[in-house]
């Protein structure tokens, strides 16, 4: 491999499809880092700049659109080819609304593969995205947000309360509260927290909103019938108020 090969992360879950891939990309010529989940792709971050990160919507934890929201917020953000199944379309449309710049769909050709990464690396030259020098340091400690004595730490994807102990929540639940908490005070609909928070399509039948907003406060609220934290907003959705 040659030396100052493009760095890409091959985020996928399937082991054996995850190696196929890493070999492949490493035969021509790149330095392709394997990472079965976004824990993993994080510690690749901490290491060295990525120019591309070939990206499994369908991860088990924490979720391929996640993982590409908290990509497109870096400095020097790499490239992003999403991956998806046939039956992700609407996923699809909510990757690219969040910053992906491309998608392939599974199963496929590696040389399609190939050809689709070198696509995304020269649209992100041609953008003059310039790499963020390596680190020096140790990586400071995880961004975090507190509310009502709870911290809420998104690189973990793990919510403490006032004693340190950790909240249970599902992978949705914490994409929901931290898609709140990104946004105090301000009126989210539930549009909105569906295709953001979950990418998934907006349905006027669709209650999983409600459902663990409703989770959400009996695991917060100190009255889950009397909410302060999440509050309703009739007609409209939901507002998050950690200050008052």
């Amino acid at each position: 491999m040659a030396q100052g090969a493009s760095r890409i992360a091959v985020v996928e879950d399937e082991a054996d499809l995850r190696e196929v891939i890493v070999e492949y990309l490493h035969a021509q010529g790149f330095a392709a880092l394997p990472c079965a989940d976004g824990a993993a792709l994080d510690a690749a971050l901490a290491e060295a700049p990525l120019e591309a990160v070939l990206l499994d919507l369908n991860l088990p934890r924490e979720g391929g659109l996640s993982i590409a929201r908290r990509l497109r917020a870096l400095p020097a953000p790499p490239g992003i080819l999403m991956v998806t199944a046939l039956g992700e379309a609407t996923d699809r449309v909510v990757g690219l609304e969040l910053g992906a710049d491309d998608y392939i769909g599974k199963p496929f050709e590696l040389r399609e593969l190939l050809a689709r990464l070198r696509s995304v690396l020269r649209r992100r030259r041609a953008r003059g995205v310039a790499a963020a020098p390596p680190a020096t340091r140790p990586a400071p400690a995880p961004e975090e947000t507190r509310f009502a004595g709870y911290r809420l730490l998104p690189a973990e994807r793990r919510l403490l309360d006032r004693d340190g102990a950790e909240v249970p929540l599902t992978p949705m639940e914490f994409d929901l509260l931290q898609h709140l908490a990104e946004h105090p005070g301000q009126v989210l609909t539930r549009e909105r927290l569906l295709r953001l928070s979950h990418g998934k399509p907006a349905d006027p039948f669709d209650r999983s909103v409600d459902i663990r907003i409703t989770r959400l406060r009996r695991k917060l609220e100190a009255d889950p019938a009397n909410p302060r934290l999440i509050r309703t907003v009739r007609g409209q959705g939901y507002t998050f108020a950690p200050d008052d």
